[in-house]
């Protein structure tokens, strides 16, 4: 059964722009089920919605036989068919690039989860929280997945974990406060199994938030028209919703519905983007994104520096590309679509934010500050002197003199 939401608009069909999708009833598209029996799952089904040569086909079955495609009709649906650098295109359909090794330092598991895990399962990382791996199932393979692993040579098998020994865990340890459950996708669930587990989480004392790593809303938002499943959410809470919006493309009136959908129930959702290489590596449209998030009362939460996967390299950009991007960020849009720019460190070392550099130097009673328009000012650092004053002098210090003239060379350059 789905949730009507009073007085919305029906959804447009703007997936009619593929002809194989022209006369689907609109009742069948909106239904999960129908998404999920109906994705694009070979090479030959992809060939009839974007035009690929005899020898792209050859490639990309070589890719298939190693991390499996999964693509439901309405993500396949964002992508534009007649553009190669599509941005959703990058991330749901297999490169020959994902069989290529560009570095001898990417790992499977880079980030250890599978070490710091005491039971299957599970990962405890942070003294206070874990993470749950409940699924080995997406409705969408995404092909800049960080646990790749866990699809390679997947065939479509969807299996879920028996947690009752990560269960046990979670009640021997009364220091944990905040379970992450992630999968795959946690939603994909039969909903008894999701159900289940919630409850199992929500009955141990100690523990006082639920988050829910999910990529529904962006695609399959179908299911998040679902009242039963709905239900559920609501009845555990508090849960809080991060999901994975990478462009603006991907924010449509399906998706807007179903974070709506969470809203109504109580359930915040916060976004956490992935910096990916010609997907959304520039400025301009990280903020669009963050713009797009705002407007449909999404979180821009993290951006996620692309991690070093095996079969994920072709998307990895600099680190200054990322700081490049978060300085043109602030400023330019609210402080609430400012997001936190990390890098998970592989090892199992966490989560570490990247920013630029806003202190100059800095000594007992003075710091030298710069804005984001490249502005310098002197702070005392103690709050003895409430006053932020500029400093134009501090341009004839040598040192200051060259950063300025860089930063003048550079927008010129632009």
């Amino acid at each position: 059964m789905q949730m009507t939401i009073e007085g919305e608009k029906p959804p447009s069909r703007f997936f009619e722009k593929f002809s194989q999708f022209k006369n689907v009833d609109l009742e069948d598209w909106n239904d999960w089920r129908w998404q999920l029996k109906n994705s694009i799952r070979t090479i030959e089904r992809l060939s009839e919605f974007i035009e690929l040569t005899e020898n792209e086909k050859i490639q990309l079955k070589m890719v298939t036989s190693v991390y499996p495609m999964f693509v439901t009709p309405y993500y396949l649906s964002l992508i534009n068919p007649d553009d190669p650098e599509d941005p959703i295109r990058k991330q749901a359909i297999p490169s020959i690039a994902e069989l290529v090794e560009f570095n001898d330092y990417d790992e499977e598991d880079p980030l250890h989860e599978e070490i710091d895990s005491p039971c299957p399962g599970l990962t405890h990382r942070y003294p206070d929280r874990v993470l749950i791996i409940a699924t080995n199932f997406c409705p969408t393979f995404c092909r800049h997945c960080t646990r790749k692993r866990i699809f390679k040579n997947h065939g479509g098998r969807r299996a879920y974990l028996d947690l009752t020994s990560a269960i046990n865990y979670l009640s021997e340890h009364k220091e944990i406060k905040d379970v992450v459950i992630s999968g795959g996708d946690p939603l994909t669930l039969p909903f008894s199994v999701l159900e289940k587990i919630l409850a199992s989480i929500r009955a141990i004392p100690h523990i006082d938030i639920i988050r829910i790593g999910t990529r529904t809303p962006v695609t399959l938002p179908q299911i998040l028209f679902d009242s039963e499943l709905l239900r559920i959410l609501e009845k555990y809470g508090p849960i809080w919703v991060n999901t994975h919006f990478n462009h603006p493309a991907e924010i449509t009136e399906y998706s807007e519905k179903a974070v709506l959908n969470l809203l109504k129930i109580g359930i915040p959702v916060n976004n956490q983007s992935v910096l990916l290489k010609g997907v959304n590596d520039n400025p301009e449209t990280m903020i669009e994104l963050s713009r797009a998030l705002l407007r449909i009362r999404v979180r821009p939460y993290y951006i996620y520096h692309c991690d070093p996967v095996k079969g994920v390299s072709h998307f990895r950009t600099s680190l200054w590309k990322g700081i490049e991007i978060m300085e043109r960020m602030r400023g330019h849009i609210s402080g609430l679509g400012v997001p936190t720019y990390v890098v998970d460190a592989p090892g199992g070392g966490g989560k570490i934010p990247i920013n630029p550099n806003y202190i100059l130097s800095f000594t007992e009673d003075t710091v030298i500050l710069r804005n984001y328009e490249w502005k310098i000012f002197k702070y005392h650092p103690n709050g003895k002197d409430s006053n932020i004053s500029s400093l134009p002098f501090l341009r004839q210090e040598k040192g200051i003199q060259i950063y300025i003239r860089r930063k003048s060379w550079r927008k010129k350059k632009e």
